[in-house]
């Protein structure tokens, strides 16, 4: 009897074979032949899951996306606001193991995105809601009354948008400076720097 391959597994075997791949040896390395030999698999079967390397690390980078938008999806905000949004925002930024690997293949892949355009049209799309995440925020504290009324909120999206992808940044780049706790306490103070300024 022939063996049965769940091949949804397998390519997310894949995926994750090639995000080791990535952290391990760079982008540049992310070759078919390497990928294949990470996952334990022939060359030739690499063609049952993806027909071209484009694809597969467009599914590779796309995985990353999904997984921070399912862990949002699975959270419960019934706290104070201020906590509330800070647990959004903080869903965004590399302070645990698991999203730090997350980080890292996300930034070779948004360099990588500069040169390949099925790639690019991904990245736009996720530092899109990573823009719309920052709005929600902003909008959500106004519409609660917490910051001042002539905040200026264009400019406000724009400042927490770029502080969020800045923290990400550094996170990666300088982790021994930049850790959970850093994120969280600068987080924190941004929000109530937001509030500080209420009218009476």
């Amino acid at each position: 009897m022939p063996k049965i391959v769940d091949h949804d597994k397998q390519r997310l075997l894949v995926a994750e074979a090639a995000w080791r791949v990535i952290r391990r040896d760079g982008m540049e390395h992310t070759s078919v032949r390497n990928i294949a030999k990470e996952a334990n698999l022939s060359t030739g079967s690499m063609r049952h899951y993806f027909s071209t390397q484009s694809d597969l690390l467009l599914y590779a980078m796309n995985l990353v996306s999904e997984r921070v938008t399912h862990r949002y999806h699975q959270m419960s905000l019934t706290g104070p606001p201020l906590e509330d949004m800070k647990k959004i925002l903080l869903e965004l930024l590399p302070n645990t193991d698991e999203k730090f690997a997350e980080m890292e293949v996300w930034f070779a892949f948004t360099v990588k995105s500069k040169t390949d355009p099925a790639l690019k049209s991904l990245a736009d799309n996720v530092y899109n809601e990573l823009r719309q995440m920052a709005t929600y925020v902003i909008t959500h504290l106004m519409e609660l009354r917490l910051t001042s009324l002539d905040l200026n909120v264009e400019l406000e999206i724009e400042r927490l948008y770029a502080l969020i992808d800045g923290l990400a940044i550094h996170a990666i780049l300088r982790p021994e400076s930049m850790n959970a706790k850093v994120m969280d306490d600068i987080l924190t103070l941004h929000l109530a720097s937001l509030c500080d300024s209420q009218e009476s």
